[in-house]
């Protein structure tokens, strides 16, 4: 057994050291504004260290029990801190976010010299983000309602209860619907659609038009449009171009989820859209920022935002009905390949979008992975954005302002026009 002083134990020591003090400054910090710690920068450096050491001890003695032993030590020091803080007079009771936040850094000094450096690397800058951002994180906490953690709890029950239960071999006659694989895509577009709610409400949809398409668009592009083009008609509603923009916004969010859901499903056929996608992107980008550049010379005054009618997006019943859709349209894409030819998926990639894009996408994407053509698949894609956008175009004109109408009329033209270029070129 080598009792050397090496260079891999002296960085094994030193990162301890580290994590400690980084734990520590917010701790430190907190003291300063006058909150109830137990110890600051030193005392959480001496306690990474004192874990580092006793992980050592162990190992040359061969004795586990020496760390096990020190953190017992270390555990009732921390209990008789806190118990002394119920002694001092206060307003309200102490936490115990400094106590445990000792303990991890004890048992992160341990896994430094343990041969876990990297571990303990990550798990001690996670440990400082949680600590150093309390009121970001309280702030979010009281965002969420009891619906949204009833949904966040349902999809993790479809993710890990329900998931591994099914099928994970076609059951169908056509071979189109393999269970297991139907529903992971489910939850793919669940989670993602839930990420852009949760950003929605982080950020609130009320603090502005271009944030409102931002977050609203992680969702729903379709709710987005359907609002702004209501709100059109409002008095005082702020600049057509501004609410164009908004809109634009929100569509330019759908293309690179769209990317997303294409990478995980079917990487052969993102690559093959990527620089389409792109294209549609950049196209919509600037359309969007041509109509907030114009906003200023109308003559209504701004709008500070509007709220979209955004429900959480994920339950277990909507997460059904998407499925069955889903299903139907997996078997329609096989019933068309196999039958009607190309005309016939084409056909149903334009029927399918005209909703959402998602369904018929993926879709696609696992026609790919079957050994279905790659170009054809894209183009249908294509297809589905295209008839998409119309829809949503068509949504702008029937509802929105004249106003409105004249602003989105030309980033919506050459939109179409750019995904019917990128269509041939494919």
């Amino acid at each position: 057994m080598s009792t050397e002083l090496t260079l891999e134990l002296v960085r094994q020591f030193g990162t301890a050291l580290l994590l400690g003090a980084l734990v520590g400054i917010d701790r430190e910090k907190r003291k300063e504004e006058g909150e109830a710690n137990f110890g600051g920068i030193r005392t959480f450096i001496l306690i990474a260290l004192s874990g580092a050491t006793a992980a050592h001890v162990g190992w040359l003695l061969d004795t586990p029990g020496v760390l096990l032993v020190t953190l017992g030590m270390i555990g009732l020091a921390l209990v008789a801190a806190h118990a002394s803080e119920h002694l001092r007079p206060q307003t309200a009771p102490p936490g115990l976010t400094s106590e445990v936040a000792a303990l991890v850094v004890f048992l992160l000094g341990g896994l430094c010299v343990l041969g876990h450096l990297e571990l303990a690397v990550a798990l001690g800058v996670a440990t400082s983000a949680v600590l150093a951002f309390k009121q970001p994180i309280h702030d979010l906490v009281r965002r969420v309602g009891t619906e949204d953690l009833y949904a966040a709890l349902k999809l993790l029950v479809a993710t890990f209860i329900i998931l591994p239960l099914l099928p994970r071999h076609p059951v169908d006659p056509w071979a189109a619907l393999n269970p297991y694989t139907l529903w992971l895509l489910v939850i793919l577009i669940s989670a993602l659609s839930l990420v852009g709610y949760v950003a929605t409400r982080a950020l609130g949809a009320a603090r502005g038009l271009l944030v409102t398409g931002l977050t609203g668009g992680l969702v729903s592009s379709t709710a987005v449009t359907l609002a702004l083009a209501r709100r059109s008609r409002e008095p005082r509603t702020g600049p057509a171009g501004m609410l164009a923009a908004g809109i634009l916004v929100a569509w330019l969010v759908m293309l690179p989820r769209l990317a997303v859901l294409l990478a995980v499903a079917s990487p052969a056929l993102a690559r093959r859209l990527g620089p389409a996608l792109v294209l549609l992107a950049l196209v919509t980008a600037g359309a969007a920022w041509r109509g907030f550049r114009r906003a200023p010379r109308d003559e209504a005054p701004a709008a500070p935002g509007v709220e979209v009618p955004l429900r959480n997006p994920f339950s277990l019943l909507e997460a059904v009905k998407f499925a069955a859709l889903f299903a139907v349209v997996l078997v329609l894409v096989k019933l068309a390949g196999q039958h009607a030819g190309t005309g016939g998926l084409y056909a149903v990639a334009a029927v399918a979008g005209l909703p959402d894009v998602d369904a018929i996408s993926l879709s696609l994407a696992g026609q790919v992975r079957a050994g279905g053509s790659v170009d054809l698949a894209a183009r249908a894609v294509l297809l589905a954005v295209m008839s998409n956008t119309v829809l949503k175009t068509a949504l702008v004109l029937a509802l929105g302002s004249p106003a409105l109408r004249r602003a989105i009329l030309p980033g919506s033209g050459v939109l179409l026009a750019a995904a019917v270029a990128a269509w041939f070129f494919l």
